[in-house]
């Protein structure tokens, strides 16, 4: 033990309670919200973004795409199609590498909210074509469609609510969860099934079910979930359905997977419009984990108090564990607009939302939440470097959104900053060979927590420095012995995520120390196999 001590003031460790990342502006033009994020299939370095824009003229179709792992950002506001292009941004990629974004239709006239619009991309999100579209039952009115990929066969599973009108209060009016699938690259779609036993009504809240979004399971089973009432007005809940046909047939009966009090449909204060419905994932990777089936979503504990809740299922979505509230802390304070999604190589699991634990009235932080034991137990990140204040009369959408690959995550989000909105993003993890600055040049010298630690095999070193110097960066095991050299010459200022590989060190604590000009600091990282 003093061996450890000795070696802890010769390092001069210092520690926080929060890892702080570069934060990247996507876009502050056309007040940007309800954002959407996907990396290209097993290349990270490529992401496209898509949001709601509200685009003088009319079109809501935002996108923006990044080559560099999203350091840097092209914006575009020219998204057009035959069927017109409204809310509910969906980026995805396929096994091609091939880009999807997904939209409500806005065609005016018979087209307005009629059918969901497919737009493709070839060239990492430059260009889009004219689009196919699928859901198509005028008059009925389509909304909130989530799309997956099944990469064992390249097919496209899509979910959505139906409303027979719109906003009714009929009684007589229902609202629906259909599906439909692609099985030549989005070029055409099925007709629609419906899949839920028990609907809703049409007024969209609490008693309407919403939130439909698809995972697939390592045999190509298609899992969904979704908010709705079990009893009208006064019991809510989680609702679950599987396929195992690629669709064909659906259980006989809903799955009742959990109580969500207050319902999906919520007010936060400060927020025009927020909601807590589910995101269901399923690991498919080869992890410890494979084929387990998670679903996260918020509700409320208490009057101005709504918590991040996970289940998860181990047998296919027959039994499901008691909900989990994933934010670690202690306070009657809202956590709000979580997503989640899980990294397909490691089988971590990110979930994302708004955060008000460390800030008092309406000001909001954004978190992450990691698992890396299957949804036993969360640790908690602020990953957003600076709070916001939002005002009720701002529109900030109905989500927000994570992706991940190999340890790169790119969470994305909406902040006001004044009376401007802005799409952001933070930089968690980079992929191999990429080690570049941002441009935004820090004001101080900055050694942050490695991230993920513990971890296994691979973590991301962050640094900052505010001037041009000479820099090395180094690890050392226990007994102060150097375990690897990683960075060892001069640097330009900025910020720089540096990728170290523990493959061929032993499990153990490790120390990285950062040296530049008369700046030195070290911090503790485990490594844990």
């Amino acid at each position: 033990m003093k061996k450890v001590i000795i070696l802890l003031l010769m390092l001069g460790v210092t520690s926080g309670l929060f890892s702080q990342y570069t934060n990247i502006t996507i876009s502050t033009t056309n007040s940007p919200n309800e954002p959407s994020i996907g990396m290209k299939y097993k290349d990270p370095r490529y992401l496209v973004a898509g949001s709601n824009a509200f685009i003088t003229g009319g079109g809501y179709g935002g996108y923006y795409y990044s080559t560099d792992a999203g350091l840097t950002w092209t914006s575009k506001f020219d998204l057009t199609s035959t069927y017109g292009v409204y809310g509910d941004p969906c980026i995805i990629s396929d096994t091609t590498g091939a880009f999807y974004y997904f939209h409500l239709s806005n065609g005016g006239g018979a087209y307005w909210l009629d059918r969901m619009v497919c737009q493709k991309s070839t060239n990492n999100g430059v260009n889009w074509n004219n689009g196919s579209f699928f859901g198509y039952n005028h008059p009925k009115d389509q909304d909130k469609e989530w799309v997956v990929v099944d990469p064992r066969n390249n097919y496209m599973y899509a979910t959505w609510t139906q409303f027979d009108v719109y906003g009714s209060s009929t009684q007589t009016d229902s609202s629906n969860i259909l599906f439909s699938k692609s099985t030549d690259g989005g070029a055409s779609w099925s007709n629609f099934i419906r899949i839920n036993k028990l609907g809703g009504d049409c007024i969209d809240e609490d008693n309407t079910v919403e939130g439909a979004v698809p995972t697939v399971g390592p045999n190509g089973e298609i899992y969904v979930g979704w908010s709705g009432p079990k009893i009208r007005n006064s019991q809510f809940g989680i609702f679950f359905d599987k396929s195992t046909d690629g669709g064909t047939t659906w259980l006989a009966n809903d799955i009742y997977v959990a109580d969500q009090p207050g319902g999906w449909d919520y007010l936060v204060g400060g927020i025009y419009r927020s909601n807590g419905l589910p995101i269901t994932c399923c690991d498919i990777s080869n992890s410890p984990y494979r084929g387990y089936i998670y679903i996260n979503w918020t509700d409320s504990a208490s009057a101005n108090n709504h918590d991040v809740k996970f289940v998860r299922s181990t047998n296919g979505g027959l039994n499901w564990s008691t909900p989990l509230k994933v934010n670690g802390d202690a306070s009657n304070r809202e956590q709000f607009f979580s997503w989640m999604t899980v990294d397909q190589v490691t089988g971590y699991i990110y979930i994302v939302y708004y955060d008000r634990r460390n800030t008092t009235g309406n000001t909001t932080d954004f978190y992450m939440s990691k698992s890396t034991n299957g949804g036993v137990s969360f640790t908690d990140e602020v990953i957003s470097s600076s709070s916001f204040t939002p005002t009720s009369s701002t529109f900030f959408g109905d989500y927000t959104n994570v992706s991940a690959y190999n340890g790169v995550v790119r969470p994305i989000w909406i902040r006001l900053q004044g009376t401007a909105l802005s799409l952001m993003t933070a930089i968690i993890g980079t992929p191999t060979g990429i080690s570049e600055p941002v441009t935004i040049t820090p004001t101080d010298y900055k050694l942050e927590q490695n991230f993920p630690n513990p971890f296994n095999p691979s973590t991301t070193i962050t640094y900052s420095l505010p001037k041009n110097d000479f820099v090395t960066l180094k690890v050392y095991d226990m007994l102060g012995r150097e375990a690897a050299n990683l960075v060892n010459e001069y640097k330009s200022a900025g910020v720089y995520n540096f990728d170290f590989n523990g493959k061929d060190l032993p499990s153990g604590i490790y120390f990285y120390k950062l040296t530049a000009g008369e700046f030195s600091s070290t911090k503790k990282m485990m490594l844990n196999k």
